[in-house]
This record gives structure tokens, C-alpha cells and sequence, in this order.
């Protein structure tokens, strides 16, 4: 069967859309041999009724393209309801209302610090030296790592997305080792000093137990923590840094937000549906299932493609245009949806809109000054932009 999607193609900030724009038209289920082959979703429509049938099309066998069978199940996400709800659950005690406004002056210094140090700067790597430290800073806070081990997560995880995305298997494993034994660390600490469950995401796994009253099995819990120290940490940084160059491109958006700094959470919401940074998010089938003419068997992943779907122009009208009057905003995918909906959701959200009215605070004008680095999947976006910034 001849391949529909190539994702291994170079790529630039604007042609994975071009290639999604295409795909939705023409070829809405695409067949790719990349990563061993996979199944690809790109319209709205198609990859919503995925998720609100996690019965069938579960996580438990393949949840990413690409996927590594040399890393240990980490749940939620390795797990399927109803066995991923108690980790689930866990998680978000310590994702109340009040922990996320308690992380609120952290998130203000750190945006303040990293980006006030690029202005003052001029130029630099924007994705190295703000978008990509700053999550790591604030899911150290949320974890309450120390900081010796938030220098130690920032680099693990940078080194192993980076294995992670170039399919090297070999490094996956070295790399994901340091993620381990910093959640082994963590977990240590924590039963030897345990933390108000309601404020400390490992100390309310370790209070936890599954639905039979039993607690989590080791290797599951140092999974989950491992999982929880890595995956706020990509998508955050790619957004920040497609926004920024968003506004190089589009200077009238920056103008905009500095002339009106209420309407930033408002642009940040519609940035996350312009730039969603995910595409590679997969399930499976536990049946034989027909979609647009094509037979998909039982255990084929199937990525869904959530930056695709979210400039589905039959949902979105305009859809590559930044437009703050979307009455339907609040359906964009870039969280996912359903019992695998992003969990640190409320963290991110607090985070990028902060890390933005700074950034709309504190610049004149942003110009791209290099090539830009982008992802492979399961990302999409930039991971090195080289920029110059005019302060105001």
C-alpha cells in the first residue's frame, strides 16, 4: 500500500498545516510507513468520535506515534479507564483550584526572570532559553523538586525528547534511565517526608489506592511519576515559541495585545487552537473498524491529529487565521477530550498566559533572525528559533 503522509519530511513552521490542509481534503484517513506504519486522523469530525469511544480505541497497546515498546507502562495515559482512573484521580487532587493559584507567583517570577533576561539580552534561541526552561521551572514548583533536581529534569527531559523524536530507541532508554531515577528519588523522599496530598501530585499517588482498596503497584507508581516529570514539559515550550513567531510574522498581534493586555487570555485561547502542538496522540482498535473506505485491524495505531483537527475549517471558519471573536473557541481539541484529556490542563493555561502578558509587556517588535528547528511527531512546532527583540 503506497504511504499517503510522510512525517519524517524536512519541514517548516507553515507546511505541516499545508500538508494537514491536504490531507483533510483529499485523504482524511492517511496511511503513513513511518515508525513501523500508522493510521492518521486530520479532520475534526473523525478523531472526536474516536475519543468519546474509549471502550474501543484505547490506549493500553499504542498511544503515541512514535512508540517505544524499551520504556515501562506509565499511567494514565499507558492505562485504559477503568484502571487509569484512580492514577487520574490522584493526580488531580493535587490539581485543585487552590494549588493552581498557589503556583501563580512562581509562574509570574519565572516568566519574568527568563524573558526579562532575553529582552535585556537582544537576541538568542528563544526556544533554549525561555520556552523551554520555563515549563521545567514550573513543574519543578508543582512537584516541589529541589533545585539541583530541576536543573537534572530540564536536561533529562530535553535530551529525551529529542531521543524520543529522532526514534532512537538506544537513547530512549539512557535518557528515559535519568527520568526514572529522578522519579525513584522523588518517591523515596516522599515516603520518608510525606506532603499534603492536596498540594504534592507524588505524596497523593503514594496516599492513593486502585478501586479494590489496593495501593499502586511500585513500578506503576514510579511510571506515573515519571510521565508526570515529562510531559508538561514539550508541548508548553513549542506553543510559546509558535506564538512568538506568530508574532514576528504578524506584528498587528503584538500591537494589538500591548494596546489592550485584557484581551490576552482570550488570543491565548485561540492560540492554542492555531498552533496546537500535537499530532501524534494515538489509539487502537479493539475491532475491525471501516473509516472513509479503508479496513483499519485490531492493535494498528492510529494517531490522531489534533493540530489538523483544529483548523477543520467545517468547525472553524478562517481557520489559519488569529481571530479573538470565535464564538466556538471552546471546542478546540488541543487538550484532547475525554478520560485522556490532558490532566495539567488548568497548570498550562495559568502558565502560557502569564509567560504572554509578559512577553506582550516587556517586547516592541520580535523578528526571526535564523532558521527554525522544527519537531518530528508526535509534536509539531519549533524546538530552536533564533530571534531578535526590540524592548518597548
Amino acid at each position: 500500500m503506497a504511504q499517503d503522509y510522510d512525517p519524517t519530511q524536512p519541514e517548516t513552521f507553515e507546511s505541516p498545516h499545508r500538508v494537514f490542509h491536504d490531507l483533510r481534503a483529499r485523504c482524511p484517513l492517511a496511511r503513513s510507513d513511518a515508525f513501523d506504519g500508522f493510521w492518521m486522523l486530520t479532520r475534526y469530525a473523525d478523531i472526536v468520535e474516536v475519543l468519546r469511544d474509549p471502550d474501543n480505541f484505547i490506549t493500553s497497546v499504542r498511544n503515541v506515534v512514535p512508540g517505544s515498546s524499551t520504556t515501562g507502562r506509565r499511567p494514565p495515559l499507558h492505562l485504559d479507564p477503568p484502571d487509569h482512573t484512580p492514577y487520574r484521580k490522584a493526580l488531580e487532587r493535587a490539581l485543585g483550584r487552590g494549588r493552581v493559584a498557589a503556583l501563580e507567583p512562581a509562574i509570574k517570577r519565572h516568566a519574568e526572570s527568563l524573558i526579562g533576561a532575553f529582552v535585556e539580552k537582544g537576541e538568542g534561541d528563544f526556544v533554549q532559553e525561555v520556552s523551554s526552561p520555563l515549563p521545567a521551572l514550573v513543574f519543578a514548583e508543582w512537584m516541589g523538586l529541589t533545585e539541583p533536581q530541576t536543573g537534572r529534569l530540564w536536561l533529562a527531559a530535553r535530551d529525551y525528547v529529542k531521543a524520543f523524536e529522532a526514534f532512537d530507541k538506544d537513547l530512549v532508554v539512557s535518557t528515559g534511565e535519568k527520568l526514572a531515577e529522578l522519579a525513584r528519588e522523588v518517591l523515596a523522599d516522599r515516603r520518608a517526608n510525606p506532603r499534603d496530598p492536596k498540594v504534592d501530585p507524588t505524596s497523593s499517588l503514594l496516599a492513593s489506592t486502585d478501586a479494590d482498596g489496593t495501593p499502586f503497584p511500585e513500578h506503576l507508581l514510579a511510571g506515573c511519576v515519571r510521565q508526570v516529570l515529562v510531559v508538561g514539559l514539550v508541548a508548553p515550550s513549542i506553543l510559546f515559541a509558535s506564538v512568538v513567531a506568530h508574532f514576528a510574522r504578524h506584528p498587528e498581534t503584538l500591537a494589538l495585545l500591548r494596546a489592550d493586555p485584557w484581551l490576552v487570555p482570550a488570543a491565548m485561547e485561540e492560540f492554542f487552537r492555531l498552533y496546537t502542538p500535537y499530532r501524534g496522540f494515538a489509539r487502537t482498535s479493539r475491532t475491525e473498524i471501516e473509516m472513509h473506505g479503508r479496513m483499519i485491524r485490531p492493535g494498528e495505531p492510529i494517531a490522531l491529529a489534533y493540530a489538523a483537527a483544529n483548523r477543520d475549517d467545517t468547525v472553524f471558519p478562517d481557520p489559519d487565521e488569529f481571530r479573538l471573536d470565535r464564538p466556538n473557541i471552546s471546542d478546540h481539541l488541543a487538550f484532547g477530550m475525554g478520560p485522556h484529556r490532558c490532566v495539567g490542563m488548568p497548570v498550562a493555561r495559568l502558565e502560557l498566559t502569564h509567560a504572554l502578558r509578559v512577553f506582550v509587556d516587556k517586547v516592541q517588535s520580535v523578528e526571526i533572525i535564523g532558521e527554525i528547528g522544527m519537531s518530528n511527531m508526535p509534536e509539531v512546532g519549533p524546538v530552536a528559533m533564533p530571534v531578535r527583540v526590540r524592548a518597548r
